[in-house]
């Protein structure tokens, strides 16, 4: 990150989404040295639902995922004043951390915060209540179907009806 910092200093995107290994000292070298920023895309693996990534993904990764949204948040907030993209899909970052963006960052456009689970209705608001450019924001959704939790739950009565041959009446 460091090289990137110190050799792009007119990047105006950077996706470093899943990169469990950057830190938000890495983030705060990043702000400080490439002031062209625009968008910046730190999006974090589900782990509301490690099953997601079950078989893809090693364990260890998804146990070693940035843990303090907050510390991300300031380093964002404090360093990246230009940026207008920002994209937060699964961060821990809380109602505190969010502020800190907001007030840092006054010309976000695009704010995406799907599956931010430690912000609320309220929270979103009142931070975004300053950002007269932002133009569109997914905000954490937290409806997931009950078939995607339980699609065999119900499958013991196929086997009731196998074992008991409940079917041998019909005509």
């Amino acid at each position: 990150m460091a090289d990137i910092a110190f050799r792009c200093p007119m990047i105006r995107e950077l996706d470093i989404s899943y990169c469990h290994e950057i830190s938000h000292e890495s983030l705060v070298l990043i702000g400080r040295n490439c002031p062209n920023l625009k968008i910046l895309k730190r999006n974090l693996m589900n782990w509301l639902d490690p099953s997601e990534h079950a078989g893809v993904v090693p364990d260890e990764y998804l146990r070693t995922c940035p843990q303090d949204g907050n510390s991300e948040a300031a380093a964002i907030g404090k360093s990246m004043p230009n940026l207008e993209h920002l994209e937060l899909r699964f961060s821990k970052v809380s109602a505190k951390g969010f502020a800190l963006i907001s007030v840092g960052c006054p010309n976000l456009e695009y704010l995406d915060l799907f599956g931010c689970v430690n912000l609320t209705s309220r929270d979103i608001e009142n931070a975004t209540s300053n950002l007269k450019n932002l133009k569109e924001i997914k905000k954490p959704n937290f409806y997931i179907p009950r078939s995607v939790f339980h699609t065999e739950r119900y499958g013991h009565w196929r086997l009731y009806d196998e074992r008991f041959q409940t079917d041998v009446f019909r005509i």
